[in-house]
Order: C-alpha cells, then sequence, then structure tokens
C-alpha cells in the first residue's frame, strides 16, 4: 500500500524532477540534500525511484490485469467446452510454458518493437498460460454441479451458462493469480529494462536506473542499492499480499496442505514395526 501510494503522489512528494540534471552534483553519495544521492548527470536517485515507481507499477497492474484476464477466459471456455477445443489450447499453454518468462517476454517485445505497449503486451503473454491453466481446472471441477446442470437442462446457452454459472466460480482464484503475479511482473519489467529491451530512456523505470548503474557499480553502490530494494520490497509485499488473500477466499490452497499434494516437504515413512517370530511348533 505505501508503495503504490508512493507511486500515486510521486509528483508532489518528489524533492526534485526525475529528468533534471545537475552536473555541479553528479555521483554525489547520499547526503542531506540528496537522500539517495546522485547519478552521473546528478539527477536525484530518490526522484527517480519514485517516478520508476509508477511506470513499473503500471506495467504490473496493466500486463498482470490484461494476461491473467485473457488466460481465465481462456480456462473457462476449455474447461467447460472440453473437447478438441481443449486439447489444442493445452498444448498451446504447455508451448508459452515451455519457455521462460524473460525468455519469451524478451523475443516478444525485440519482435513487436520497444516501448511501454510493447513491454505490456510481452509480458501479459508470459502470464496466459497460467491463468488459463489454474482457472481451466475450476471450471472442470464446477461444470458437473448441480446448479449448472440445472442451467443446462433449463435451456441456456452454453455461454450463458459460462457467464452467469462457472465464471463467478472462478472469481477467488482469479485474484489469487493476478495478485500473486504481480511480483513476477515487476521482476520481468525490471530485467527488460536493465537488458535495454524494456520501457527506453529518459523514462525512469527501477530497470532502467540498473542499467544506468552497472558502469559504476563499484564506486557509486547507491545507484544500484536504492532501486534493488525497492524491486525487492515491492516483490516481497505482492508475494505476502497474494498469501493473505488465497488463505482468506480460499484456506483450502494453504501452503501446508499445498506441500502435502505436491509431496514437497514430506518426510520419509516410518519403518514398519519389528515382528517377533513365533516359536517352533514343532516337538521337542
Amino acid at each position: 500500500l505505501i508503495v503504490v501510494l508512493v507511486a500515486l503522489t510521486a509528483p508532489w512528494i518528489a524533492p526534485r524532477e526525475p529528468l533534471k540534471a545537475d552536473f555541479r552534483r553528479m555521483n554525489n553519495p547520499p547526503d542531506a540534500q540528496s537522500f539517495f544521492g546522485t547519478d552521473q548527470v546528478g539527477r536525484d536517485t530518490l526522484s527517480r525511484v519514485m517516478y520508476g515507481a509508477r511506470t513499473s507499477l503500471f506495467v504490473a497492474f496493466s500486463a498482470v490485469l490484461l494476461g491473467t484476464t485473457v488466460g481465465s477466459l481462456w480456462g473457462v471456455a476449455c474447461g467447460y467446452l472440453g473437447g478438441r477445443f481443449d486439447l489444442v489450447s493445452q498444448r498451446i499453454m504447455e508451448v508459452l510454458q515451455a519457455f521462460p518468462d524473460l525468455i519469451l517476454a524478451m523475443a516478444i517485445s525485440m519482435a513487436i518493437g520497444t516501448g511501454l505497449p510493447a513491454v505490456i503486451a510481452a509480458i501479459a503473454v508470459t502470464r496466459i498460460p497460467f491463468g488459463g491453466r489454474v482457472i481451466r481446472s475450476v471450471a472442470i471441477s464446477v461444470r458437473e454441479m448441480p446448479f449448472v446442470e440445472a442451467g443446462r437442462a433449463a435451456g441456456a446457452s452454453q455461454l450463458r451458462v459460462m457467464t452467469l454459472h462457472v465464471l463467478p466460480q472462478c472469481i477467488a482464484p482469479y485474484l489469487v493469480l493476478a495478485t500473486t503475479h504481480l511480483g513476477v511482473a515487476i521482476v520481468i519489467e525490471a530485467a527488460l529494462g536493465f537488458l535495454g529491451v524494456g520501457v527506453p530512456p529518459p523514462t525512469p523505470t527501477w530497470g532502467n536506473m540498473l542499467a544506468d548503474a552497472i558502469t559504476g557499480l563499484i564506486p557509486h553502490w547507491w545507484l544500484v542499492l536504492f532501486p534493488g530494494l525497492a524491486i525487492t520490497v515491492t516483490v516481497l509485499a505482492f508475494n505476502l499480499l497474494g498469501d493473505g488473500i488465497r488463505d482468506t477466499l480460499d484456506p483450502k490452497l494453504s501452503p501446508a496442505v499445498l506441500r502435502l499434494v505436491t509431496g514437497a516437504g514430506r518426510s520419509a515413512p516410518a519403518p514398519a514395526p519389528a515382528t517377533v517370530a513365533k516359536p517352533s511348533d514343532a516337538p521337542a
């Protein structure tokens, strides 16, 4: 919440303009005038971190909203309709998931061009298969429930049944997915900016700040420390928020239950008790 508030109020609370250079204060360490120091051309690092939050969070929210929504609608259709449509869709999702998120996002961003819309679209594509597969499993479990059967028996069309009966049951998993994927989207956006295929400079983003600072990393540690801390704190906050929403909306998906289902952290089975052989009944 604090990170979001800082991003929203950055134009009013930032001490300086993020693009304003001051060549008299180039590469100054943190002091009373610049709490986070200045960069290679004298720009205030604190202001750039605040404005970078606006861009990074906007990209993350937009990409997750787009990708998770498309994936969820696709998953509802797959789970409810089944058949060949589901089979082909699952193969497409498996192909998308076979690529590492960063590699896939980088390839898409390079193919359609740099810029804010391209980065949002690239990250959104990486979120589609995750939302699709999770929501598909929910739709499969819901389609045989009595109220869905009643809707079909009443003569409702498949689209109406999916919209009025199946889709509302997917809201809780959708919220959990969207919240937990925000942290991943922020990391991907920062990585794209660091590699030079993200939002182009001079727009301040956390990834661009890390890319600008890499050449002077050793003597100018503050140029990497503060953007890195911003990324770490924000990702951790969204992960904790996602865990809280998951435990509130669907306690059955708590980490302990997930570990039992997947077998992670399962202790080894206890050895069987030793048996005592009976004395022989043969006569002495």
